[in-house]
């Protein structure tokens, strides 16, 4: 069985600049750039700085024709998805697949950082939305 753990805890957001206000008055900051991925978001990861996991993803859509614009088009801001990092991204997605888990990507794709991702559709998980993800070594 592939190892599994929590990753990050993916908000929508309207503007990543003005959420980040919020929880940088919680001790958390920035790491790394600003990215604009595959997905039609504009990503900054945060973390506190005495647990560096679960990190926080702010997701600010690039157009309201995203998957998080449509998110926040119907739900409004807040938490969009849970990330789970693995070691074994394409073995764990067979395990699901085989287990009639509903998958949105069968195939893993690049997400941020150059890392595998995937997600899980929120009708096999209680209704959360769930990102896997597999960085490279």
């Amino acid at each position: 069985m592939p190892g599994v753990w929590f990753d990050h805890i993916g908000i929508a957001c309207e503007s990543n600049e003005e959420s980040e206000k919020f929880w940088r008055l919680l001790g958390f900051y920035e790491t790394g750039q600003e990215e604009n991925v595959q997905q039609g978001v504009k990503i900054r990861f945060m973390q506190g700085k005495d647990a560096p996991q679960p990190r926080l993803e702010l997701l600010e859509p690039i157009t309201e024709d995203t998957p998080v614009g449509r998110f926040i088009s119907k739900r409004g801001a807040g938490v969009q998805q849970v990330a789970l990092a693995t070691d074994d991204l394409t073995g764990l997605l067979e395990i699901l697949n085989s287990n009639n888990i509903r998958l949105i990507n069968e195939e893993p794709m690049q997400g941020a950082g150059g890392a595998m991702i995937s997600f899980i559709h929120p009708s096999s998980t209680g209704g959360v939305l769930v990102e896997l993800v597999q960085k490279e070594p």
